[in-house]
């Protein structure tokens, strides 16, 4: 099959958008609630980076790629609706950091392998950060 760069891109973008989103509550969650300066500047450190490797292809494309409207999975689960406190906030934001890194990392390869190896090293900085963080929630 052609590969469609159009929609390798749209894949980029929707992953990219849903990673940071994941990162930045994290990340808040260690500063405000954990009160953890060395927590919270993994975050923020793991989001920049991908943030440096993403930045590397042409942001106007990605955003230009996006397809809000016809988006056939753009509505929420049950799941994410529900929400009993903190450790249900930061276990749910962190799985939705490692699939979506894992993702990005798996659709830059067919675009630069190079970006998909940053992105390798954010995912694995992901699962190292919520090992810190898990029995303290």
């Amino acid at each position: 099959m052609k590969i469609n760069k159009q929609k390798i891109l749209r894949v980029l973008d929707a992953n990219f958008n849903r990673a940071k989103e994941g990162l930045r509550v994290c990340e808040d969650i260690c500063r405000f609630w954990l009160n953890d300066v060395k927590l919270s500047k993994g975050y923020k450190d793991i989001r920049h980076k991908l943030t440096e490797a993403i930045n590397t292809l042409e942001l106007k494309a990605l955003i230009a790629s996006r397809d809000i409207e016809g988006d056939v999975g753009k509505g929420s689960s049950l799941s994410e609706k529900d929400r009993k406190g903190l450790s249900d906030i930061f276990f749910a934001n962190s799985q939705r950091v490692k699939e979506s890194t894992r993702v990005l990392e798996e659709f830059a390869k067919l675009l630069d392998k190079d970006i998909s190896g940053r992105i390798k090293e954010v995912r694995y900085g992901a699962y190292d950060l919520e090992k810190k963080i898990a029995g303290r929630l």
